[in-house]
């Protein structure tokens, strides 16, 4: 039986045709509406335009780099962002914690460890 419950929305701000199009099938799955965006600038502007429930963030993006993604849209939004990247530098979930992520996972990822994370998204937005 389907859900009642309203969708909410999830902006996914990725590069990667295949990340995106992998997000693109898990999210509606959990009950979000996506929207995405190729690259950091145009993401912010729909993450400000939406103020979506969650945001998937790429680190490596081309334009503007993802830590800056979660800085600009801290400004603005206490959104759960989700860091998803393939970066595995020393300091690099640290230093996406610190710019505003709330999760962080590493590609490759099971669609699981996804759907885990997913799982704080109403917790954050009530503010617990």
């Amino acid at each position: 039986m389907p859900s009642m419950e309203p969708s909410r929305a999830a902006v996914v701000i990725e590069d990667d045709d295949d990340v995106r199009d992998l997000l693109h099938a898990v999210l509606p799955g959990s009950g979000f509406l996506v929207h995405t965006a190729p690259a950091g600038i145009a993401g912010v502007e729909m993450v400000r335009q939406l103020m979506p429930d969650i945001v998937t963030l790429d680190v490596g993006l081309p334009d503007i780099d993802g830590f800056e993604v979660a800085q600009r849209i801290r400004r603005f939004s206490t959104t759960f962002i989700l860091m998803i990247t393939a970066r595995t530098g020393d300091g690099d979930e640290e230093r996406g914690r610190a710019a505003g992520a709330d999760g962080y996972i590493r590609k490759p990822f099971r669609p699981a460890e996804l759907r885990e994370h997913l799982r704080a998204v109403p917790a954050r937005a009530a503010g617990l």
